[in-house]
């Protein structure tokens, strides 16, 4: 009897354990959802080249690298800002302001060299992993692919303390990561899909 009491005691006690220990989470602390549709467009940096074309216009088309102010310098229209910015955002304003000189200019911008996307199509998991990481992103990574990438939590890691930092519309935003549920539960609910930009981290316990 003893025997069976204590067999059912180990039983709840181990169902307790592997159940969840918080509710759902709220809109508001999570990610907002990413469609394809909706995944970030590549932003031009430093070093970037790109190529300039005006239709009926070669004399003011021009192959420019964006220096480190973010500007590109075209002909006739002058400076023209190009870091942070998307190729059909610099041709409108460089469309704009050649509305002065030409009645109804059409503007192309092609990425001809992109050494700045080394950086900004990277994510990051830093804190209590085995080997802190910074990868290329790939297609369908979420959470849990970054951290088995960097070899998983160290014996330290408080797991559950993770947190995503993600840059939207650009302000910079945490979320928590509940990754321990993730590891041992299979509570997958923070195992959110990653966009390029996104960091990690886990810290480690203080004894």
């Amino acid at each position: 009897m003893n025997a069976l009491r204590i067999f059912t005691v180990l039983l709840v006690c181990t169902l307790t354990a592997c159940g969840g220990t918080r509710g759902p989470l709220s809109e508001d602390q999570r990610p907002p959802e990413i469609t394809r549709s909706e995944t970030p467009q590549f932003r031009l940096g430093t070093g970037d080249v790109i190529s300039v074309s005006v239709w009926k216009n070669p004399d003011l088309s021009a192959r420019v690298p964006v220096r480190p102010d973010g500007y590109v310098s075209l002909p006739l229209v002058g400076e023209v800002i190009a870091g942070g910015r998307t190729p059909m955002e610099i041709a409108a304003d460089t469309e704009q302001k050649l509305t002065q000189f030409i009645r109804t200019p059409k503007v192309s911008v092609i990425v001809e060299e992109i050494p700045s996307a080394e950086f900004q199509n990277r994510v990051r998991v830093v804190g209590g992993v085995a080997d802190p990481k910074s990868i290329s992103h790939r297609d369908g990574m979420t959470v849990i692919d970054l951290v088995l990438e960097a070899g998983g939590v160290n014996e330290f890691a408080s797991p559950n303390a993770a947190k995503l930092y993600r840059t939207i519309d650009g302000v910079a935003r945490v979320f928590d990561v509940f990754l321990a549920d993730i590891l041992t539960k299979g509570m997958l609910d923070t195992n959110y899909p990653l966009i390029p930009g996104d960091v990690i981290t886990i810290p480690e316990r203080r004894f």
